[in-house]
């Protein structure tokens, strides 16, 4: 007997810049915890990313042959952040960002830089991506079959468009989406996609890929749920960096937030929250309509009506739809908030008294009781431990639907897909350059 093919599993990392650590959090619970009551290693087939999750999940693929250190190795490195050694926030950085916000245009990029504009200098940044994700892994990876594909999605400058590159084990045909916003890319991904998928507007430079600029992904698409379903997602489990107030949150917070209106950072660090963390709520929208329509048209025609339909979907979009299952995990506390208490609280790792005097009054600059623009910049170990401490607790919280979302994945439902697998080694299929793409989109 055939064992059926296991439903293949998506992870979908959004962004929010050091907001990150919090999915750090969430990859630490889903190796060191949740495989005690699974008995098995939860898969991970597709990882897609943008800003900040193209960092984690690049970070995930290289590491995919070695699950039982993956999440060690993950959160020593957020734990081991120093912001002064990341950022630029001395005397001359913060004439430089003064200087950039009055219209004075940045000076030329240096012969050979890949980077450009930005009021922060973040080379530490760059080369702590460079340095702590190890990039070689990937194509291992790949090689092996660990998991079958990669996707990072970054903003082109010149066009706006969403670029969404893609390291896999097997091509994706023309066609994958007729999106006239969105463009995908066969890539061997690297430092460079990464970096400009987490360049945060005006705050970081833009990154140069092949003679273009690129910026942070975010802008466009910061939860890739749609590529993930394109490279063959039949599940999702999604992280998103924004916490959902309740009515009384507000109201406690509304008589501050008017008082910090006028404040320019305060409106900075709301239109950061805008262009980057309100997606998700819309994408998530659009998929569960997709699937109550699918139900629906089930019930009244029968099971050929999504096969009835997908025929004509084929023909206009390039692409079937399918009813897709999803696991939202989101921050159960404000994280600007928390911010705003780590920094009144003086936890952050400084030793240079000018950085600790600017960051304070970066905080003064926002509300009393929110830090949200803090809440991207603040690249600090202390922070990440308490946002990874966040994000375990989450994840934890929903152990039950995690546990069903991942259990039809046991080793046992595993069975075919391996030894398809061994089959299209055996006839020197094999993993193409993992500059190919993946499965043919499906929504």
């Amino acid at each position: 007997m055939v064992t059926p093919a296991r439903p293949r599993v998506g992870f979908v990392l959004s962004g929010g810049g050091s907001r990150g650590a919090y999915e750090a959090g969430i990859i630490q619970y889903l190796r060191d915890d949740l495989p005690r009551r699974l008995g098995f290693q939860p898969p991970i087939d597709i990882v897609t990313g943008t800003s900040v999750g193209a960092i984690n999940a690049s970070f995930l693929a290289a590491t995919m042959d070695d699950l039982p250190t993956q999440a060690q190795r993950l959160t020593s490195a957020w734990r081991a952040l120093r912001i002064e050694e990341l950022i630029g926030l001395g005397a001359r950085d913060a004439w430089r960002a003064v200087t950039s916000l009055l219209g004075r245009e940045p000076p030329p990029p240096d012969p050979g830089s890949f980077r450009y504009g930005g009021i922060l200098d973040t080379s530490g940044l760059e080369r702590f991506v460079i340095k702590n994700i190890p990039w070689r892994g990937i194509d291992r990876a790949l090689r092996k079959r660990a998991f079958s594909s990669i996707a990072v999605s970054a903003t082109h400058v010149g066009s706006g468009h969403t670029v969404v590159f893609i390291s896999a084990c097997d091509p994706v045909p023309p066609g994958w989406s007729r999106d006239p916003f969105v463009r995908h890319r066969a890539a061997r991904i690297g430092p460079r996609h990464v970096l400009a998928s987490a360049a945060i507007p005006l705050l970081f430079p833009s990154v140069k890929i092949g003679g273009e600029f690129y910026t942070d992904g975010g802008l466009r698409q910061n939860t890739p749920m749609s590529p993930a379903i394109r490279l063959g997602a039949d599940r999702l489990l999604l992280v998103s960096l924004r916490h959902i107030t309740t009515p009384a949150e507000d109201a406690a917070l509304a008589a501050e937030r008017l008082g910090a209106y006028p404040k320019p950072l305060f409106l900075v660090g709301k239109a950061l929250n805008a262009l980057m963390l309100d997606h998700t709520e819309y994408d998530l929208d659009r998929m569960n309509r997709l699937n109550a329509i699918l139900a629906a048209g089930q019930a009244a025609f029968g099971p050929e009506f999504v096969e009835v339909m997908n025929r004509e979907l084929v023909r206009l979009r390039g692409a079937p739809i399918r009813p897709i299952e999803a696991v939202h995990i989101r921050p159960s506390i404000d994280i600007g908030q928390i911010a705003a208490e780590f920094v009144a609280a003086g936890k952050i790792i400084v030793t240079s008294r000018l950085t600790r005097k600017l960051i304070a009054r970066l905080a003064e600059g926002e509300s009393r009781r929110e830090n949200d623009l803090l809440s991207y910049l603040l690249f600090d170990g202390n922070w990440a431990s308490e946002l990874i401490a966040l994000g375990r607790r989450d994840a934890a919280a929903q152990e039950e639907q995690l546990l069903r979302f991942f259990e039809p994945c046991a080793p046992s439902a595993r069975r075919a897909d391996d030894q398809a697998d061994r089959a299209r080694e055996d006839d020197g299929a094999g993993v193409s350059g993992a500059t190919a793409q993946a499965l043919a989109g499906r929504r």
